[in-house]
């Protein structure tokens, strides 16, 4: 028998690729195909369009690379200060060394694409909101176990939660804007003050640079 062929898998890590390098509406069919390296004809045979494989490259971040980190990240044998402060460190981090490799900070792919196909593509859409969804709920666990061992005021954990988001998209959206990833060095201690820790010595000190 012949060696499966990998093409689906090649033509999704593309797609992920160039909708984050560059935007969805700019990247065709062709492109995904010679970044790729698989033919056209091949493109057809995994997926019915580029809408699909989006779908499908967005849901395989998800399942292979954004579960598994917040899984370790929000692990509940870490303390839920430490969880939120350790995750929002390594999104500058990320950025930082994006911006070493490639020149250019390129901040969130799900935010980048979703703000650009919000009114257009209405399944890429529907996946994008859910993955930011799910995302979601690790920050309000967090934040709802800090605020039962005293921590953080009393706070409603979904409210709180959302202006944590809305604090981070905000900070990586100009960060991408700028160019500039030490826009969110400061990221870790701004959420601490977002969420009014009551003891900041007993607070988790964000990770060092």
């Amino acid at each position: 028998m012949g060696r499966p062929s990998n093409a689906n898998q090649r033509l999704m890590e593309a797609a992920l690729e160039l909708m984050w390098e560059e935007s969805y509406g700019s990247v065709t069919i062709d492109h995904i195909c010679q970044r790729a390296e698989v033919k056209k004809g091949s493109f057809y045979y995994f997926f019915k369009s580029k809408a699909e494989l989006a779908v499908a490259a967005l849901e395989k971040l998800w399942n292979e690379e954004w579960k598994p980190s917040l899984d370790r990240c929000f692990s509940s044998t870490v303390e839920p200060l430490e969880r939120l402060t350790h995750h929002l460190d390594a999104i500058y981090q990320c950025n930082l060394q994006t911006k070493q490799r490639t020149g250019k900070v390129l901040g969130c792919p799900v935010w980048s694409v979703g703000s650009e196909v919000s009114t257009q593509e209405v399944d890429v859409s529907a996946v994008i909101r859910d993955i930011v969804a799910r995302k979601r709920r690790y920050y309000e666990s967090a934040i709802r176990e800090a605020a039962a061992q005293g921590v953080i005021e009393a706070c409603d954990p979904v409210q709180e939660a959302m202006a944590l988001f809305a604090l981070l998209e905000g900070l990586v959206t100009q960060a991408r804007i700028m160019n500039d990833p030490e826009i969110l060095r400061q990221l870790p201690a701004m959420a601490l003050g977002l969420l009014r820790v009551k003891a900041l010595k007993s607070a988790p000190e964000p990770v060092a640079a």
